[in-house]
């Protein structure tokens, strides 16, 4: 009776060790999964606060290079406007010369052209009040002491310009009208009317 008490005693014995065993490993199997969860939270918690401070930074930037870009785009249409100005006031300069001042200028343009003599010039309606038969014979006389034709023709047709004039043939014309002057002198005078207002 003994042994089969000392047998039981043994085996309970055992088992508790053996129970105590397991969940000591247990414990030890609960701490590493907890540690390693932990560990990778943490991995991942520093991942995703290194991205989310990586993409502030970089919507920061976006954002400043947004707003200098616009800036500087707000700045240059204010300077083109401010030069847009200067040729528009220019233009309106020439528009306002005087009776004299028109005469002269359609004469020594005409006269310094390469032109057979015999074109028509086509003037806009201020243009048709100053130019008269009077100039126009001089005019042609002018250009047949050039050697040309020194047929001109003054159209009585107006032209839809702000000033100077045209000179036509056959579907042909020489625009020496205010505005294409203007035109074709600002491509080589807008960095020189820039650098006088803005340096």
């Amino acid at each position: 009776m003994s042994d089969v008490k000392n047998i039981t005693s043994k085996i309970l014995k055992d088992a508790e060790v053996e129970r105590d065993s397991i969940l000591a490993a247990s414990e030890d199997e609960k701490n590493k999964i907890i540690s390693k969860r932990v560990n990778g939270a943490k991995a991942l918690e520093s991942e995703i606060l290194s991205k989310a401070e990586q993409e502030g930074k970089s919507k920061k930037d976006r954002i400043i290079s947004s707003a200098k870009l616009k800036v500087r785009n707000d700045k240059l249409a204010q300077k083109q406007s401010v030069i847009d100005g200067v040729f528009d006031e220019a233009l309106n300069k020439l528009c306002t010369l005087s009776e004299d001042e028109l005469s002269n200028f359609i004469r020594r343009s005409i006269l310094s052209m390469d032109l057979e003599g015999d074109e028509n010039l086509v003037l806009n309606h201020e243009g048709l009040k100053v130019i008269g038969l009077e100039f126009m014979d001089s005019l042609n006389a002018d250009l047949k002491d050039k050697g040309l034709k020194g047929e001109i023709r003054l159209l009585k047709k107006e032209g839809s310009f702000r000033g100077g004039f045209i000179l036509e043939k056959n579907g042909i014309e020489i625009n020496n009208t205010y505005e294409a002057l203007i035109s074709s002198l600002r491509d080589e005078l807008e960095f020189e009317v820039a650098k006088v207002l803005f340096s």
